[in-house]
């Protein structure tokens, strides 16, 4: 497969049984069992045009879609635009190593500029080794470090 065999566009409702699929491989890759009421509350938001959560699809045109990418278009204090936080990047394991995450990634580079966003930012586990080789041909990685406190209420 090539580039040219792939076509990145966003998630339509017709999407959203493949993309459950991704997202529970996802999911599960990051060590955390889908919970359908999360999963469908993400996806009401990628469908809702006033929210600020979207996602992408990379089609192989044979196969139909092998990768999604989810998305937050959020407001920063130290910029004049908002930003764009890559949330949630995954390809079939089937599909890897075709160029799937890097054509995502460039969709929404393409997209960061065409809209003025400020910046396209994302988090990755440090022993993601197999994505960071990807990560590292766009930018070194920050010097941040990422604190999280998680509400267990919430859940």
């Amino acid at each position: 497969m090539s580039a040219a065999d792939l076509v990145v566009r966003p998630a339509e409702p017709a999407d959203e049984a493949r993309w459950r699929e991704l997202w529970d491989g996802y999911t599960r890759f990051y060590e955390r069992e889908p919970a359908e009421d999360i999963t469908r509350h993400a996806w009401a938001r990628i469908l809702d045009p006033a929210a600020p959560v979207h996602a992408i699809v990379a089609q192989d045109v044979a196969g139909g879609v092998i990768g999604i990418a989810n998305y937050v278009i959020q407001e920063s204090t130290s910029a004049l635009t908002p930003g764009c936080y890559l949330q949630d990047l995954y390809v079939d394991p089937a599909a890897r190593a075709r160029g799937t995450g890097r054509a995502l990634i460039d969709w929404l580079w393409d997209e960061t500029r065409a809209r003025n966003w400020s910046s396209l930012s994302w988090n990755t586990k440090e022993t993601n080794y197999r994505a960071r080789a990807l990560y590292d041909t766009y930018t070194l990685r920050s010097e941040f470090v990422r604190y999280a406190l998680r509400n267990p209420l919430s859940d």
